[in-house]
């Protein structure tokens, strides 16, 4: 998911929903905490943590300060979190949505959890809405609203391998989205897609001779060939079952590190 603020700019943020680490992995740096880590210029990397999120929405919206761990609070949140659907979600989407509001960067990109989860905590601040009939939490739902449903600030990018069942779910999860929210997909990315090896090479990797010669080439370029073939049916596939959506074609590559850091921050061409 990216959210873009009201200014233009180069400012760009990395949230990471499942701190896990493989955002910060990926570009190289130790992992992010909650506070956002600097991962190169005009990039900067943290990962979602509920009961930050919460201490920090109730020193900003209740003025209550906290020094220390949230103790029993915290548990009392978790049993309400469990029990009460979107109480969870809408925190960590209401810290995304803030930094989006408050125009800290110009560009909050959400590597948002599975497809399983993405459509609940898109949809949180509307199921607080329909649940709470008053008081703050509520009231907090209208402008994060105004930020989702704002398909110029607001969209899905789905990051999809070329095989069936990512496919498959990629395709379920947009007729989900727009379903169940008002936060449409933008683009579909079809990641690590086959170089593939040209025609001319399959013909030259299927004749005798050459195989007969050179058979781990020839046995590799088939292997590619048929799996370019395979990708390039599922493509075909994306493109039919989720149609007015852009489709971009990224080719396997290695890119890490600084080098992607610098790619994502906007510093390369």
């Amino acid at each position: 998911m990216a959210l873009r603020a009201a200014r233009e700019g180069k400012r760009t943020l990395l949230v990471e929903m499942d701190a896990k680490g493989s955002v910060a992995a990926a570009l190289g740096i130790p992992p992010a905490g909650y506070e956002p880590a600097p991962a190169g210029e005009n990039l900067w990397v943290m990962s979602m943590d509920t009961e930050n999120s919460l201490r920090e929405y109730l020193r900003i919206h209740l003025r209550i300060p906290f020094v220390t761990r949230l103790g029993p609070l915290a548990a009392t949140f978790d049993f309400v979190a469990d029990a009460a659907p979107g109480v969870r979600e809408v925190l960590a989407v209401g810290k995304v949505c803030w930094e989006v509001r408050e125009g800290n960067y110009d560009l909050v990109v959400v590597d948002a959890e599975a497809s399983g989860h993405v459509v609940a905590q898109i949809s949180s601040p509307r199921t607080i809405k329909s649940l709470v009939p008053r008081g703050p939490l509520r009231d907090q739902t209208a402008w994060m609203l105004d930020i989702l449903d704002d398909p110029e600030r607001t969209g899905v990018l789905v990051v999809t391998t070329a095989e069936e069942l990512p496919v498959t779910e990629t395709v379920a999860l947009a007729a989900r989205l727009r379903a169940e929210t008002r936060t449409d997909v933008v683009c579909v990315v079809a990641n690590a897609l086959e170089p593939g090896v040209g025609a001319g090479a399959s013909v030259l990797a299927a004749d005798p001779w050459f195989s007969g010669l050179c058979p781990e080439h020839a046995r590799s370029a088939a292997a590619s060939a048929a799996r370019a073939a395979a990708q390039e049916s599922c493509v075909a596939e994306l493109v039919a079952s989720v149609p007015g959506v852009p489709l971009v074609r990224v080719p396997l590559h290695d890119a890490s590190g600084a080098a992607l850091a610098a790619l994502v921050g906007g510093d390369l061409p």
